[in-house]
């Protein structure tokens, strides 16, 4: 009874875990000043050039437990195009993902003055995956004719587009990920359709003066998949503080599922929300960026009892703008 109990936990972990895969996974990494990673459209948006390495670490005290590496890239090229380059490396026991996209943006400039900030950027990127599942270690005793004891391959090509606008300490986002319906071979129809198809939209604005020593920034992620009509949302609150040496800085994200998932408690059959507690502590010193965040979930059903560990370090140089804005503008100055 315990090993089917063990089977069907694992099974619903993959299973909810491969629809989650599509392209590079959305945890947190944006919470920690890397917008890049989810918005084409902000490739070259700064004032800054953006170098910004990720490592993810989900429950170490389980084996093969998930894990993801990223490392993005993203400049501005004269006055209205932006290029940016992501690779990663996602890893989930025995299913991985590599892969690496290139991205153009396209920025129009509507303020009065050199100053002032009222941008509309566009961006588009191109992706190619590889998902490998290796069974060389399932057992072959427990017999299943879709498991072939191979490693097995498959790559796909996709498309992400998006738009942001940036306005003074406004900043508005809206993307949709995995555009072309792609079919692919390594797991049944079942697990795996053809469309990946996500939509994103986010929103944040900054409150405070420009040289005030402290500053807020409320902000939301809102998600939604296309095939399935799983939604989620991130309710995020950050707090800058202007040191000698740079900006110290800190918050906490909120992210629930709108859509539950039903267990047996008891005699009673209960219903769950997927729950993730996010607080992130970061600082700048002169061109550099280190972020450690921690993520936490909540409710009676659980994988394990640990958390997810993401540590980010970023490198931000030569911009295309001699001064910032005169805005209070995190993702931007």
């Amino acid at each position: 009874m315990k090993i089917k109990k063990a089977y069907l936990i694992l099974f619903l972990f993959i299973g909810s875990y491969v629809n989650a895969q599509d392209g590079i996974p959305i945890y947190s990494d944006y919470f920690a000043d890397n917008l890049y990673i989810l918005h084409p459209s902000m490739a070259g948006a700064a004032s800054y050039n953006q170098l910004r390495l990720t490592a993810r670490q989900q429950w170490f005290d389980q084996d093969e437990a998930p894990n993801l590496q990223t490392l993005s890239f993203n400049a501005r090229l004269g006055d209205r195009s932006g290029v940016g380059a992501i690779v990663f490396n996602d890893k989930n026991g025995y299913h991985s993902q590599t892969g690496g996209y290139l991205t153009y943006a396209h920025h129009i400039m509507f303020s009065r003055s050199e100053a002032d900030l009222n941008q509309l950027s566009f961006g588009l990127s191109a992706g190619l995956v590889q998902s490998r599942l290796d069974e060389t270690q399932f057992d072959p005793n427990d017999f299943d004719p879709i498991i072939a004891g191979i490693i097995q391959s498959s790559s796909y090509f996709n498309i992400d587009a998006g738009m942001s606008y940036n306005f003074l300490n406004f900043s508005g986002h809206f993307t949709v990920k995995n555009i072309i319906f792609q079919n692919r071979n390594l797991f049944t129809e079942k697990l795996e359709p053809n469309n990946q198809r996500q939509y994103l939209v986010s929103a944040a604005y900054a409150i405070g003066a420009v040289d005030a020593p402290w500053s807020f920034e409320p902000s939301f992620l809102f998600m939604w998949r296309e095939r399935t009509g799983e939604q989620a949302i991130d309710v995020n609150f950050k707090a800058y503080r202007e040191m000698d040496f740079g900006t110290l800085w800190g918050g906490l994200s909120y992210r629930r599922s709108f859509d539950g998932s039903e267990f047996l408690n008891g005699a009673e059959v209960d219903t769950q929300k997927l729950q993730y507690f996010t607080p992130v502590v970061g600082v700048n010193y002169k061109q550099f960026m280190f972020a450690y965040t921690y993520t936490y979930q909540s409710g009676n059903i659980r994988f394990a009892s640990g958390g997810f560990h993401q540590i980010t370090l970023g490198y931000d140089f030569l911009g295309n703008r001699p001064e910032p804005y005169d805005c209070n503008c995190p993702a931007i100055n």
